[in-house]
């Protein structure tokens, strides 16, 4: 006989978003029709089952939503999650929570709402990828140059030199041109400038058993190990001149020896140097050898620093985000306008690397779902502040006189109440005090 449905079901199923109810031993006992659509489930297969079976989110086993709601009493709404539907697909949802309670008042359960994001993400991919190739975001004209023509570098085999501050991603170029060039071997990297001499020689040309007191067996070095494929040279600059001689016999003939070997091997390795240097400028000062430096300047990449290219700060954020939320176990959802703001206004003379410390710093800090300026290392907020200074030395007195009587106007209105005046402004509390604080203006 077909159960007869109450009018509460029939309404439930009639919406978009999935609900389901659990009991208080984390039963499902209501699973509407938009619930079965997005996790591929059947309501008769999910009722009477626990809800982490059925509803698998990546939050399900460390920070239940509904399982804090029950708890607390507290509703969550619009809390961002991925879950895995009975198809082993990731889908992306937005969930809200509530409890149950019955007639007098005594927790008998919750229930959760969700709504498939799928087609957000899909539209926010959309706009990323046209910023993204490889592991490189920018929406940068002097970056999006350079991966115009990265391909045919790629494929051309030539050794390549990238120029470019430290942390502006060097290595992310290097790794685009290995991927891109189809080579069968490994990318190799070894960082000039992290070893002495003695040690660099043997870790790229290898040793064979003997060659010192040290040595019980033969070791390949980078050369041998990038057969086929890529070394990449990071820090070329910092390399030794006696070191610069022996590289250069590897790059003009093609050949090496290892420590401690009378055989001489050939590498067909295709080379990458990378520097945050000017190689010419050490030329000119005797310290970079001319024939090395022509060896390796074949094709030249110079990447600007993220100082020129502020416009990719809101895409590398919203990417370290997503990194972090899955490294870290987290949902923060974005970034708030006035920590933004904070951030484009940085020099950032660590360039993108730097930027995501400030964003790995936040997260530690954040409990919210969103980043605030409170988040951010106070050598960020010092420096934010010394440059608001600045702006207001430069700025125009008739353009800070007007906004200091805006200010006192919104407090005359709420009566000097703060948090009143910052929302009506559409302004953070802080900055709020930290306008009056620069204008001289106090209320009681």
């Amino acid at each position: 006989m077909t159960k007869v449905k109450n009018h509460s079901d029939i309404i439930l199923d009639a919406i978009a978003d999935g609900v389901f109810t659990v009991d208080n031993q984390w039963n499902i006992t209501f699973f509407n029709h938009s619930a079965q659509v997005i996790t591929g489930i059947n309501k008769d297969d999910a009722i009477g089952r626990k809800c982490f079976e059925v509803f698998r989110a990546n939050i399900c086993q460390s920070t239940c939503a509904l399982k804090e709601t029950i708890n607390s009493g507290r509703n969550i709404i619009d809390l961002p999650v991925d879950i895995l539907n009975n198809n082993g697909h990731i889908v992306p949802i937005s969930i809200s929570t509530s409890v149950l309670k019955d007639d007098n008042g005594k927790i008998i359960g919750g229930a959760e709402t969700f709504r498939d994001l799928s087609i957000v993400e899909i539209l926010r991919k959309e706009l990323a990828s046209k910023y993204t190739y490889e592991d490189i975001i920018s929406k940068n004209h002097e970056i999006q140059d350079i991966l115009q023509i990265l391909p045919d570098i790629a494929l051309s085999g030539s050794t390549v030199l990238i120029e470019g501050p430290s942390g502006s991603g060097k290595e992310l170029f290097a790794k685009a041109i290995h991927n891109l060039s189809k080579r069968e071997g490994a990318l190799i990297a070894i960082n000039c400038a992290a070893l002495p001499d003695t040690l660099l020689e043997s870790e790229l040309f290898g040793y064979v058993k003997g060659a010192f007191s040290d040595a019980k067996q033969d070791k390949p070095g980078r050369f041998k190990l990038a057969e086929k494929g890529t070394i990449f040279f990071d820090e070329i600059g910092d390399v030794s001149p006696t070191l610069q001689l022996k590289l250069l016999r590897v790059l003009q003939e093609r050949q090496y020896e290892a420590l401690g070997s009378t055989t001489t091997s050939k590498t067909d390795a295709r080379v990458i140097a990378a520097t945050n240097k000017n190689l010419s400028d050490l030329v000119a000062s005797g310290h970079f050898r001319q024939d090395l430096f022509y060896r390796f300047n074949v094709v030249r990449i110079t990447l600007p620093p993220l100082s020129r290219r502020k416009e990719d700060i809101p895409f590398l954020v919203d990417h370290f985000i997503r990194k972090l939320n899955i490294l870290k176990g987290k949902n923060i959802k974005n970034i708030s306008g006035e920590a933004l703001n904070i951030l484009m206004k940085y020099d950032f003379q660590g360039n993108v690397r730097e930027l995501e410390n400030f964003i790995e710093y936040a997260f530690i800090l954040c409990r919210e779902n969103q980043i605030k300026p409170h988040h951010f290392p106070k050598e960020l907020l010092y420096s934010f502040s010394i440059r608001e200074t600045e702006d207001i030395k430069l700025a125009s007195p008739l353009l800070h006189q007007a906004e200091a009587k805006t200010i006192i106007e919104v407090l005359h209105r709420y009566n000097g109440n703060r948090v009143q005046a910052a929302s009506d402004l559409g302004i953070d509390k802080t900055t709020l005090w930290r306008k009056m604080k620069k204008y001289g203006i106090t209320y009681p």
